[in-house]
């Protein structure tokens, strides 16, 4: 097959949760085992780092990437979901899988797809580990799919465990209690390996101490050892002043990643590196720098508060779940602008009313939907935000939606892109075309 044909076979044959939602999940852990057993257990090959988190975890799986990069580690990263490009999820110093790789390694799992019919996620996962081995990679920064103890990512032995934050998303899948989420998150802490806890709440701490007790593993709060002490902002960087507890000493970190929320990931990922220079890594203050404000460039990363353009403000934002739209209405109370539009779009089996009770009434809204079975119908998001008194229009593509916006925007205005990743990613493919 080709590259194109590959994909297209990835996505018609083996569904993606992101596009289709639950049905696309094979609970357990087996597949992946049995099929990483089929290619020698690449995984076993590399040192990792395993990021799990209902939010941030993406924003701090890249800054440690930047990091290891900066020190001069050949690092891995496998993220996901992708925004354009699939290659997006498996990248080594920085740079996508290449595209004969991708068709190589279908064709060579073909004998597995016969017997154990692994699904998309699995076999990304392998795929991944796979590119990993061959390349010699000294460290991969892993970040899960959906929750911790079942996701696939977690047949690894990583270095270090870091759990982001806890907060209400996918309870079909999760579980309807902070506490019970947490639990999931919490399966990727491993018998004695240091775990980085960044955000944590009273109904989440006790869990990941109970786990980590059972584990023999160290637990490390990093708002306990770090703390925030102010921020400025302009349009291309965010300079956040750090306090280590430790020494009292206060630090200035100048982040290419714009958006405030990246204020809990810093603490996040100060505290993931203390943890790693703990265990010999050799990491400098001067690596840390280097990578927290070349992120974007080094890795890739995007949909974080990501300026497209000037004159009205083009803004997208890979926010989707309260926690995450929350983040976007504080970046969106810190910014100048004449009138706000917000572009938007989610998925069914999100609790789109915890979202749309948040938003602000003094916005225009264009409502849209990806091009995926998993969206929501345009029409009833636009019906159900009229009983939250949101005012705008429906549009049967994002590109439509996009386009209205910028004709109705004056140069002072702010148009925001958020609600869901494949939004964002098609708002991507729309803007790059004009």
């Amino acid at each position: 097959m080709t590259y194109s044909e590959t994909i297209d076979f990835l996505y018609s044959q083996l569904p993606m949760f992101s596009k289709t939602g639950s049905d696309a999940i094979k609970k357990g852990l087996d597949n992946i085992i049995h099929l990483c057993e089929s290619l020698e257990n690449p995984h076993h090959k590399f040192k990792c780092i395993h990021v799990a988190g209902t939010n941030g975890k993406g924003s701090v799986s890249h800054m440690l990437a930047a990091i290891l990069q900066s020190a001069g580690y050949k690092t891995g990263l496998y993220t996901s979901p992708h925004l354009v490009d699939f290659r997006e999820r498996i990248k080594v110093d920085g740079l996508m899988i290449p595209h004969d790789y991708v068709v190589n390694f279908v064709e060579r799992i073909t004998p597995q797809l016969k017997e154990i019919h692994p699904s998309f996620f699995e076999i990304t996962v392998a795929m991944a580990f796979d590119l990993f081995a061959l390349q010699n990679v000294e460290v991969a920064v892993i970040e899960t799919g959906l929750g911790g103890r079942l996701d696939s990512t977690n047949i690894i032995h990583p270095v270090l465990s870091v759990i982001t934050n806890i907060s209400y998303d996918h309870t079909d899948l999760l579980g309807d209690t902070l506490a019970l989420i947490a639990s999931e998150k919490a399966g990727i802490i491993k018998q004695n390996t240091p775990v980085v806890i960044g955000e944590v709440l009273p109904e989440t701490k006790d869990v990941f101490i109970q786990k980590s007790q059972q584990e023999s593993a160290p637990i490390f709060f990093a708002e306990v050892s770090w703390l925030y002490r102010s921020h400025q902002l302009d349009n291309n960087s965010l300079n956040i002043t750090i306090q280590n507890t430790d020494t009292g000493i206060e630090n200035e970190y100048l982040l290419d990643l714009k958006g405030t929320y990246q204020i809990h990931n810093l603490i996040t990922v100060l505290e993931s590196i203390q943890q790693l220079k703990t265990l010999g890594w050799n990491i400098t203050d001067e690596h840390v720098l280097y990578g927290l404000c070349n992120t974007t460039r080094l890795t890739g990363l995007k949909g974080r508060w990501d300026i497209i353009q000037h004159n009205p403000m083009i803004v997208i934002d890979v926010g989707h779940n309260a926690h995450g739209i929350k983040e976007v209405l504080n970046q969106i109370k810190n910014t100048v602008f004449n009138k706000l539009h917000i572009v938007t779009g989610m998925v069914k089996d999100k609790d789109i009313n915890s979202v749309l009770q948040l938003m602000p009434h003094n916005a225009l809204y264009y409502f849209t939907k990806a091009q995926i079975p998993r969206a929501l119908n345009e029409t009833l998001l636009l019906e159900t935000a009229k009983g939250y008194n949101l005012k705008g229009k429906s549009f049967v593509t994002i590109d439509s939606a996009i386009k209205s916006a910028i004709e109705n925007a004056d140069k002072d205005d702010l148009i925001v892109i958020c609600g869901s990743v494949f939004v964002a990613g098609e708002a991507y493919q729309y803007l790059s075309t004009l």
